[in-house]
C-alpha cells in the first residue's frame, strides 16, 4: 500500500478559523486570513471543536493518491459519500501483463491456504488473458477479477469528512485493510493541522465507544484537548 498526500488546503486551520470569525466581524475574510494573530486563531479552533460547529471544517480539503490496495478496501471506502474519487478502471484498462493482488496476512501465514491462494489467483489471470486475446472487451473480462485485484484510486475529502472516515475507520473493529489505509492518512494529515487532527481517530481516543455492544474491549489511550 503507498499512500501520498498530494494535496491540502493552505493553511487549513487559518483557513477554518478565518471561515468561523466570517461570521462575527465587519470585515472580509482575506482580510481576517492576514490580521488573525495565532492566538486568536487557536482560540477560534478551540471553539469549533468543543462545541461541535464543525461545518466550518468543510472549507479544508485533503487530496490523497493510494495505490496498491483491493477492491475490497475501495468497495468500503467509496461509502464515504461526501468525498471525491477518480479510481483506475478496469473497464477501460486492460491488464495484459497480469494483475497484482492483495493477500491478507490470515492467508499468507498458512502455508498451504497461500499456495491455493496463488493458485486460483493465477488461474484467473490466465483465464483474463485468454478472455482478451479472443477478443472479450475489457469491460466484460474484468468480471473474472477477484475483490484480490490491486488497484488505484484519488480521493478527496473535506476535514469534517475526513474526521468522521477516520472516527470509524481507525477503530480496531474496521476491516484490517482499510484502518491500515485510515491510519497512514491520518499521520500524513496530522502535521498540517496538528490541532484540528490532535484527537482523531477512533471514538475512544476522545472519550466512550461508539460501538456499544460491539466494543472490542480494547480503547487508544485517550486524547484529552487543551
Amino acid at each position: 500500500m503507498q499512500v501520498e498526500l498530494l494535496y491540502h488546503t493552505p493553511d487549513p486551520e487559518r483557513a477554518i478559523a478565518t471561515a468561523a470569525r466570517l461570521c462575527y466581524a465587519p470585515v472580509g475574510a482575506s482580510e481576517l486570513m492576514e490580521s488573525m494573530s495565532e492566538e486568536r486563531m487557536y482560540s477560534v479552533l478551540k471553539t469549533i471543536m468543543g462545541s461541535g460547529h464543525f461545518s466550518t471544517l468543510e472549507h479544508a480539503s485533503y487530496t490523497f493518491a493510494i495505490d496498491g490496495v483491493s477492491r475490497a478496501l475501495t468497495h468500503q471506502l467509496v461509502r464515504h459519500r461526501l468525498a471525491s474519487y477518480n479510481q483506475q478502471s478496469q473497464r477501460y484498462v486492460k491488464f495484459e501483463d497480469g494483475f497484482d493482488a492483495v493477500k491478507p496476512e490470515t492467508i499468507a501465514e498458512r502455508p498451504e491456504v497461500s499456495a491455493e491462494f496463488d493458485r486460483i489467483i493465477a488461474d484467473i489471470e490466465k483465464t483474463y488473458q485468454r478472455f482478451l486475446q479472443a477478443g472479450v472487451p475489457a469491460e466484460d473480462a474484468r468480471y473474472l477479477l477477484p475483490n484480490a485485484a490491486e488497484t488505484k484510486i484519488v480521493v478527496t475529502m473535506n476535514v469534517r469528512e475526513l474526521l468522521h472516515f477516520f472516527t470509524h475507520r481507525c477503530c480496531l473493529r474496521a476491516q484490517w485493510e482499510i484502518r491500515e489505509l485510515a491510519g497512514r492518512m491520518l499521520d500524513l494529515a496530522r502535521p498540517t493541522a496538528p490541532y484540528i487532527f490532535m484527537d482523531a481517530g477512533a471514538s475512544c481516543v476522545r472519550g466512550r465507544c461508539s460501538e456499544g455492544k460491539m466494543t472490542c474491549g480494547k480503547p487508544f489511550p485517550r486524547v484529552k484537548r487543551d
